[in-house]
């Protein structure tokens, strides 16, 4: 009966130190920024992002103006008859 007793008051207290353990660990987390500074560093990189898109798409402009002559206003049949 004692070691069925013993055992009860080893899980309490082992309760209870888990219990301080995530008090602690939420203040920390809280203390830190909570996730703000995440929040921050993910705006940052979408803008950064469409800076880099924006980028691109005019870079592939130039290049297919570069690859592609002008189109000119009149048309010209595919194939000239003989």
């Amino acid at each position: 009966m004692s070691g069925e007793h013993s055992g009860r008051w080893i899980a309490i207290l082992a309760l209870l130190i888990s219990l301080i353990a995530l008090g602690t660990s939420i203040l920390a987390y809280r203390e830190a920024g909570g996730g703000r500074a995440l929040r921050e560093q993910v705006q940052t990189l979408q803008g950064a992002l469409e800076t880099v898109r924006k980028e691109t798409a005019d870079t592939l402009a130039r290049i297919e103006r570069a690859v592609r002559p002008p189109e000119k206003s009149e048309t010209v049949p595919a194939q000239s008859k003989r």
